[in-house]
């Protein structure tokens, strides 16, 4: 069913658009906005309050004076509350997906599917709120006892991307509010409205003025980097790409923050001799297509065994052709629009590099026409190692296919970067299966399986693509110190 257009004004008239600081709704200092657009025609959507050095320092006053009796809340009680923003914001599933859908562009089935993941952040981190435990134990000399205690780790600043709205505005909050921190969100310019939404299911959830502030700004630099250099603050998390990552780290060394950094991916998706095709397809199109390909767990590079790859690359290219490109707020559509106009001649670029240097075009390849930005689902195959596509994050739809004859092969192929995040691998060798986790360089691994992502597993990578993990048991590890206390035997 299509969404009206009057539905969606009424829609995004309802949504807060002022920052939240302290528990109110407010103007930025300065009284600026900035526009907020629908990728899928280029307009605007809404102006949302533009917040500045000022209103930031005003976030962080309001952060440290409600961390102690936020720390100090019951555990109970803070479960209480996430469970019910899990409710609240399952039973609004319908005005989040839609509005998600107006200022990312994903499709509403999308849209829906990560009101659902993103909430379940919300109901896990309810049940971990009650399960911080330390530990106790006698010293190896018997002279004293030893134990642990769990505190919050205090004032945080939480840096979320721009697609994912939802879901990476509530695996950081989630945990965050679980241990007992307050903290200051700063959500990506393209897409706050999300966010100011649930900050405010949060308050009608009961959350106390001060303990979650939201300040959308234009101006990301100007604005954190006095938060980060601000000695209150004890934890910075940021969900980006590497580069940004990096700065954001060099930043907090001057403070020794406690940092988790969620950074970017190029995705090796193996497929071996043995697997079965039709079920690689399958994944291939999950785990590439999912969220248009904006998403860092998207299968960035295809190596297929040469025994297989003419009819993978076929068949991945039907499945690709199948798939209707349009608004995501019209039925039946299955892709959306990209973010910008940047991101799409981006992708663009990268394609056009690929078949320059050899590779072909199965399907796509092409930027679309009309308002919005929209580009072709596309497979190119046979392409070099030294095609951009291959060591370059493309965040479109777009899948290379390359080849590959041995298992070391594939491995060396998959392991040739300084990524590290999530793998993909299709076999059917149970052998191969176990030795695969210890010779893949990454955080994740999915084994015939293209979407892994789960509010129950620790999600991160390694080398570049980030430090710490957000999710499961260690989720809220990321949020907690740790106190050793020695008590002497008398």
């Amino acid at each position: 069913m299509t969404v009206s257009s009057a539905d969606e004004r009424k829609l995004i008239d309802s949504i807060p658009v002022n920052l939240h600081i302290g528990g109110a709704w407010r103007p930025a200092s300065g009284g600026k906005t900035f526009s907020v657009d629908d990728p899928s025609t280029g307009e605007r959507l809404v102006n949302v309050a533009d917040a500045d050095a000022a209103d930031a320092a005003a976030a962080m006053d309001a952060a440290v004076a409600a961390q102690d009796s936020w720390a100090a809340t019951p555990p109970r009680e803070r479960s209480d509350i996430l469970r019910r923003a899990f409710d609240t914001v399952t039973a609004r599933a319908d005005e989040f997906a839609l509005l998600m859908t107006l200022e990312m562009g994903k499709s509403l089935v999308e849209s829906r599917g990560e009101v659902a993941y993103g909430a379940e952040f919300l109901r896990w981190f309810s049940e971990q709120a009650v399960r911080i435990d330390g530990r106790y134990t006698t010293a190896p000399d018997g002279k004293s006892r030893l134990f642990t205690v769990k505190k919050p780790v205090g004032p945080c600043l939480l840096i979320t991307p721009w697609n994912f709205p939802l879901a990476m505005a509530t695996r950081k909050i989630g945990p965050a509010l679980a241990a007992g921190c307050t903290m200051v969100v700063k959500p990506a310019s393209a897409t706050p409205l999300t966010t100011l939404l649930f900050a405010q299911v949060l308050q009608e959830a009961g959350v106390p003025d001060g303990v979650v502030n939201v300040i959308p700004t234009s101006s990301a630099g100007s604005t954190t980097g006095p938060l980060i250099a601000d000695s209150r603050l004890r934890k910075l998390s940021f969900t980006g790409s590497t580069p940004v990552g990096q700065t954001l780290l060099a930043q907090a060394s001057d403070n020794v923050l406690r940092t988790s950094m969620e950074l970017g991916g190029n995705a090796p998706f193996l497929v071996f001799a043995d697997a079965d095709v039709d079920a690689a397809v399958q994944g291939a199109v999950a785990a590439k297509l999912r969220n248009i390909g904006e998403a860092c767990t998207s299968a960035n590079r295809f190596y297929v065994h040469e025994d297989v790859a003419d009819e993978f690359s076929r068949k991945l290219g039907e499945a690709f052709a199948a798939k209707r490109v349009g608004r995501g707020t019209e039925a039946g559509v299955d892709l959306g629009p990209l973010i910008d106009d940047d991101a799409r001649h981006r992708v663009a670029a990268l394609v056009d590099d690929a078949v320059a240097r050899g590779a072909t075009v199965v399907v796509g390849g092409s930027v679309i026409d009309g308002p919005g930005y929209f580009f072709e689902p596309t497979v190119v195959t046979d392409v070099p190692a030294d095609a951009l596509v291959m060591s370059e994050e493309i965040f479109g739809p777009v899948a290379p296919i390359a080849r590959f004859s041995t298992e070391g092969e594939a491995i060396e192929l998959a392991n040739s970067t300084p990524f590290g995040l999530i793998a993909y691998a299709y076999t059917t060798d149970h052998d191969r299966i176990l030795r695969l986790p210890n010779r893949l360089e990454t955080g994740m691994l999915g084994i015939n399986s293209g979407v892994i992502s789960n509010p129950a597993a620790p999600f991160g990578g390694v080398k570049q693509s980030g430090l710490g993990r957000e999710g499961g048991y260690e989720g809220i590890e990321e949020y907690l110190e740790t106190v050793y206390v020695n008590i002497a035997l008398t």
